[in-house]
């Protein structure tokens, strides 16, 4: 069995979904922008850098030239971060395949995406560079998921979103298996919000966990510019914090995801109850391998926040941290869409405003507790 497929990302879930499509014997071809990263899963089977410990499949073969990388694939499958996506999708719109729509294109991506009209979700944005056949055609896929898992073969579920029925029964089945169970969905503004926001209150659940866990909490420098910050926080915080604070914590989360989902045009309520809702913010929020969860832990523990005046400092800066909490470009992208919709979305603005240098996690958790009583 062979079907010509391409993965335009290769980090740690693009390689995961390219390594489950290979090993149900399709040829599969990953982009990678880094030549030694192509010749390791070319020559060695391994992407060390993502994926360490995974052996990769022989049918799974990579290159560093995009064109060639979208040229001709019956299905292409974008796994671009969300702020390197557009870059990515205006290099492959002159090739033959998508000119002409012969390539079923489907999207892994999690968050929203910057645009003059302000931040708009990802498939409608690709919508308006990609050739008319590809408008409500579009398919994404999302879940409660970790690459590390995916990629050694733990059981879990994703859900395949579009508007067009046929395309996501088509990525369903070119993905699934009896590990990687796939789901479609017909709701595609509410999976791809819950995506995008399950990361910003990951960062949130990161700091209560860090604080929840901690013998003593560690000392903090106060925010510049933020009234009624602490330079130290209260010995013994952490008793204050349970397993019923972090389950108030997700509850409050989900809410929120739901209210700006319907308010971005989300059509049904299980959305939100089901995996890509609920299940995708539990994992992200529990995993050991959440890097938003870790993120918000290390804004707790490393004060990794210290080195930027702000958040939009912190994105230009942010090879730095040496990983992608893709939860930081969201949480500036959720502030201005729940101010366009006059939501309420306590959590969301909380993180934003401490990743933005405005208050710290305390101020924070005084706050969140005064908008609960």
């Amino acid at each position: 069995m062979s079907t010509n497929i391409a993965v335009i990302g290769a980090g740690a879930w693009g390689t995961a979904i390219a390594k489950a499509i290979a090993e149900k014997g399709h040829e599969t071809l990953l982009w990678s922008h880094n030549a030694g990263t192509t010749d390791e899963i070319n020559h060695q089977h391994r992407n060390s850098r993502y994926l360490p410990n995974v052996e990769l499949p022989a049918k799974l073969h990579a290159t560093s030239d995009i064109v060639a990388a979208a040229e001709g694939r019956e299905y292409l499958i974008l796994a671009l971060p969300s702020l390197f996506l557009m870059d990515g999708v205006k290099q492959i719109l002159n090739t033959t395949s998508i000119r002409e729509g012969e390539s079923a294109i489907a999207v892994i991506t999690k968050g929203f995406l910057p645009t003059a009209k302000g931040p708009r979700l990802i498939l409608e944005t690709l919508e308006d560079y990609l050739p008319g056949f590809y408008r409500n055609s579009l398919v994404y896929i999302a879940g409660p998921s970790h690459a590390e898992e995916v990629s050694r073969g733990k059981i879990t579920g994703l859900i395949a979103a579009s508007e067009n029925p046929k395309n996501s029964f088509r990525f369903r089945d070119l993905i699934k298996s009896n590990r990687l169970l796939v789901f479609s969905s017909f709701d595609v503004r509410g999976v791809q919000v819950a995506a995008a926001v399950k990361n910003v209150i990951a960062i949130a659940f990161g700091m209560l966990d860090a604080l929840k866990t901690s013998g003593e909490a560690p000392v903090q420098p106060s925010v510049s510019g933020a009234e009624n910050t602490v330079s130290s926080l209260p010995h013994g915080l952490g008793a204050l914090f349970g397993d019923g604070t972090e389950s108030l914590l997700l509850a409050a989360g989900l809410n929120e995801i739901q209210t700006l989902g319907f308010a971005m045009g989300a059509t049904y309520a299980e959305t939100f109850t089901s995996i890509s809702g609920v299940g995708d913010l539990d994992v992200t929020c529990r995993s050991v391998f959440g890097r938003n969860r870790r993120f918000g832990r290390e804004i707790i523990e490393k004060n990794i926040l210290a080195p930027y005046g702000n958040l939009d400092d912190l994105l230009a800066h942010i090879a730095e941290i040496g990983y992608l909490p893709e939860g930081v470009a969201a949480a500036k992208y959720v502030k201005i869409l729940a101010e366009k919709y006059k939501l309420k979305m306590p959590i969301a603005l909380g993180v934003y405003r401490i990743i933005n240098r405005e208050i710290s996690p305390i101020d924070f958790l005084h706050s969140f507790q005064e908008e609960l009583t």
